[in-house]
């Protein structure tokens, strides 16, 4: 048995913004993807995936429960699949910031849940919202707390716009360009990031005056400006946004970026080549870079693994 796939994400704007209700924009990275499996051979990568989903049909059954008007799955179906050796197979590397539990949420939420809101309805704002309020649910068992974006944009496979909270949408993003010297791209960090540790500083952080102020008249406002320049092809405000922005992180968000990281953060704005941001929780796992001549970057970045994700 072999399931759908379903595609990494990428946060472009709006990471831990979208806590405190920023805006946010988030589209597919189709470069990863993951399905659900079922094979003969198990080896120690399927068993330990195995076993997540055994936990995760758990927390799936006592979810239905507390929350019956929720959601409803196929409990027997799922559970006999797992007991078959069932197994999510992915690319996706975990801890990147770029969404592996968030596929696996779509996965199963696609197989097994009944009266599901499938990618072919008008999707309404009002479905989209409870898609993603059941996403969230689903998802908090990996990460503590989830905003249920990730599984959303996996299963959807869309670009998404969150104006806040309770208000998402589809939304259209401008054309890449085949040619152009401008790029989106992401820099391998070559360390894993746990997302609950770094979601703990931030939120420690919000207890502090000062920094809550950054973040509602600095960083908030920045993202929304970002995501406005972005949606609306507006390339040259955009980098110069980019730049406020990536300067606000550097100043505020020093334990989410990797300290061996730092220099280069700096180098970037100092020298306009590129302007370096978080991609998800941050910790490690890729750092998401916007540069208007992707040629010059990658000879200053010389040495780092890098992905264009989105050109200009």
């Amino acid at each position: 048995m072999k399931g759908p796939l379903f595609y990494s994400k990428i946060l472009l704007f709006g990471e831990y913004g979208i806590i405190k209700d920023s805006k946010g924009l988030s589209i597919p990275y189709n470069f990863y993807n993951g399905a659900l499996k079922i094979e003969d051979q198990p080896n120690s990568e399927t068993i330990k995936s195995n076993q997540e989903l055994q936990r995760f049909t758990v927390y799936l059954k006592d979810l239905q429960e507390k929350k019956p008007n929720l959601v409803q799955f196929d409990l027997d179906a799922l559970q006999k699949d797992v007991e078959k050796g069932m197994y999510f197979d992915s690319s996706i590397p975990q801890g990147y910031g770029v969404g592996s539990s968030g596929a696996l949420v779509a996965a199963i939420y696609d197989k097994y849940a009944f009266n599901k809101i499938t990618v072919l309805e008008n999707l309404e704002k009002s479905k989209l919202t409870q898609l993603k309020k059941i996403f969230a649910e689903m998802e908090s068992f990996f990460h503590g707390k989830s905003s249920g974006l990730d599984p959303l944009n996996s299963y959807l496979s869309l670009p998404i716009l969150i104006n806040s909270k309770e208000n998402i949408e589809p939304a259209g993003i401008p054309m890449q360009a085949t040619n152009g010297k401008g790029a989106v791209f992401l820099l391998d960090s070559g360390i894993v990031g746990e997302t609950a540790p770094m979601v703990n500083i931030f939120m420690e952080n919000m207890k502090q005056e000062a920094f809550r102020k950054v973040i509602k008249d600095s960083f908030i406002k920045k993202t929304d400006a970002c995501i406005d320049n972005f949606l609306s092809g507006d390339f040259k405000s955009l980098f110069s946004n980019v730049k406020q922005l990536s300067n606000i992180v550097l100043d505020n968000f020093k334990p989410m970026i990797p300290k061996q990281f730092h220099q280069l953060w700096k180098q970037g704005i100092e020298t306009n080549a590129y302007y370096l941001k978080l991609c998800g929780s941050g910790g490690g796992g890729y750092i998401l870079g916007f540069t208007e001549d992707f040629v010059k970057a990658k000879e200053l970045l010389k040495g780092h693994k890098l992905e264009v994700v989105y050109t200009f």
